[in-house]
């Protein structure tokens, strides 16, 4: 039986150049609502500092806020760079929040993506994954309640500890950013966490995905643990209409800026600098779902066949569309997608067809009961006269 997928979004965000600042991170909040209403489950919110396009800085600022306009969609960083942040302080930020949420908090950690936010730091981009890992095992001691005592080479921890237990027991659920290289899934697999995708369906991301699960779940053996593939987070484009020619011009709004920026700027988007229309090149190669809802189940199940089971699909935020072309999107994911990923409806199917072919039968039984009671109706009124 396959596992039960859920729903969610990574928020990085993106938002292009000419748009107002203030307006673009207002309808981030918006559209949390929105998926809160429709029913996703999660939503991950990114941490960056530079390059203009992913302009939330602070992942627990938004999360505050968005807590507060919703009830039950889960809400994750995605991530925080922890070479960025002393531990104590990261650590005490997302217990808070553990409280203010009551539990919706996820804390997803990773090393840093963009190059240039460590540049302006002053962090030499070659020390982001042994610091993150470093973080880590600190913030861990530090949810257990313990005081710390460490003298690393970027932070120092004098017989420090939390004023805050964590509210979620034993603390938030913790998931690490895995694309490309294995240093994600070796710190999952050593503590059980969570492992966030962010490359899935990019060609390299997807390529090391089964490599990187496969050593996940290799050093958590060796740590006597056991990935859970329900924390397994896979990322990955999606826009979808009623027609793909609706939903190509629907992405023709944005995606050509989103295009310039990752391919200039964002490391992650190199992969995509070759001959032709690299969008048109993403949807061939299936990193991306630009067309509709059956598209989107071909990419589920192309996902399954790859990887197995996995726990969340988390639909990358782009804003290649319109707004309410976008909120129509994920609308169309919910109604339409998530019934067949998780075969919703094969219960009402078998109804529908008992209830089709046996229709004659049952026609003719209830036809039988009416004119049956319309005879005895007239015995009655017969007997009633005499």
């Amino acid at each position: 039986m396959t596992m039960r997928l859920k729903d969610g979004i990574f928020l990085a965000p993106f938002h292009p150049l000419n748009e107002d600042p203030t307006l673009a991170i207002q309808r981030d909040l918006e559209l949390i609502e929105h998926l809160d209403r429709l029913g996703y489950e999660e939503a991950w919110v990114g941490e960056h500092h530079s390059a203009g396009f992913e302009i939330i800085a602070s992942p627990e600022l938004f999360i505050a806020a968005a807590a507060e306009r919703t009830k039950r969609i889960r809400l994750g960083t995605g991530v925080v760079s922890l070479p960025y942040h002393h531990p104590l302080t990261a650590a005490n930020r997302i217990l808070q929040l553990d409280h203010q949420t009551k539990g919706r908090v996820m804390f997803g950690v990773g090393p840093g993506l963009l190059p240039s936010d460590a540049f302006q730091l002053g962090i030499d981009p070659s020390t982001q994954r042994d610091r993150m890992v470093e973080a880590v095992e600190v913030i861990l001691r530090l949810f257990k309640g313990e005081r710390v005592t460490h003298k690393a080479d970027w932070f120092t921890l004098n017989n420090a500890s939390c004023q805050l237990k964590p509210y979620t027991w034993p603390h938030p659920e913790i998931a690490v950013a895995s694309s490309v290289t294995p240093s994600g899934g070796k710190l999952a697999g050593k503590h059980g966490f969570g492992m966030l995708c962010v490359a899935a369906t990019q060609a390299g991301g997807y390529d090391a995905l089964g490599i990187n699960w496969k050593i996940a779940n290799e050093t958590a053996a060796a740590n006597g643990k056991t990935m859970n593939p329900e924390k397994l987070r896979l990322v990955g484009p999606v826009h979808i209409a009623p027609t793909r020619e609706e939903a190509w011009a629907n992405v023709e709004f944005g995606a050509r800026e989103w295009l310039k920026y990752m391919t200039s700027i964002n490391p992650a988007g190199m992969m995509m600098q070759r001959e032709g229309d690299p969008l048109k090149h993403m949807v061939e190669d299936g990193v991306a779902v630009i067309g509709t809802p059956d598209d989107a189940i071909a990419q589920i199940k192309r996902l399954r066949e790859k990887q197995g089971d996995f726990g969340v699909f988390l639909q990358l935020a782009t804003n290649w569309a319109p707004w309410e072309k976008t909120k129509a999107s994920y609308e169309l994911w919910r109604r339409y997608v998530t019934p067949v990923a998780n075969s919703m409806n094969t219960q009402r199917q078998e109804s529908y067809d008992h209830a089709v072919g046996n229709a004659a039968e049952f026609m003719q039984a209830a036809t039988n009961a009416v004119m049956s009671t319309i005879a005895k109706h007239h015995a009655e009124t017969e007997a009633a006269k005499k």
